[in-house]
């Protein structure tokens, strides 16, 4: 099935989003003061890639397949190590970079939301709808990052 204009751009600009994580995700993993952040940002950026691939193999009109039950939110329990009764500047610089990147999957899980419903081909839209379930999880394992480290 060929794309429609108008499914090309969104697929582009979803191209753009995704590269935009793996260059935050990778830039965060070497700032990250805390091993465990560290390993979960370089994690996170690897299934970004996948995502990144999924997207170029739709624009060249391959749709690849999906496993729509992905619970890596669900089971992710990280360590904690920072103590939740104390700041300290490290604890706060990797704060911020966990802030920062929930920020940037809600808005990466919303641009999936929309762009869904453009697609007229049910595969693109089930691929994207479980690209979008996965950036949620992203979400939830930081969100678990932080609860554990005392920094929500």
């Amino acid at each position: 099935m060929a794309l429609k204009e108008k499914e090309i751009q969104a697929i582009e600009d979803l191209c753009t989003q995704e590269q935009c994580c793996i260059d935050k995700y990778t830039k965060y993993s070497n700032e990250a003061k805390d091993p465990v952040l560290k390993d979960l940002c370089k994690q996170i950026a690897s299934k970004e890639r996948e995502h990144l691939q999924s997207l170029k193999q739709v624009l060249q009109g391959k749709t690849p397949q999906c496993d729509c039950n992905d619970s890596s939110g669900a089971q992710y329990q990280p360590t904690a190590t920072y103590n939740p009764m104390t700041e300290t500047e490290d604890k706060k610089a990797d704060n911020f970079l966990v802030t920062d990147l929930i920020g940037t999957e809600k808005l990466v899980s919303s641009e999936y939301n929309t762009n869904v419903f453009v697609f007229a081909d049910a595969a693109i839209r089930k691929l994207l709808a479980d690209i979008q379930i996965e950036e949620q999880n992203h979400a939830e394992m930081l969100f678990k990052y932080k609860t554990a480290n005392g920094m929500a």
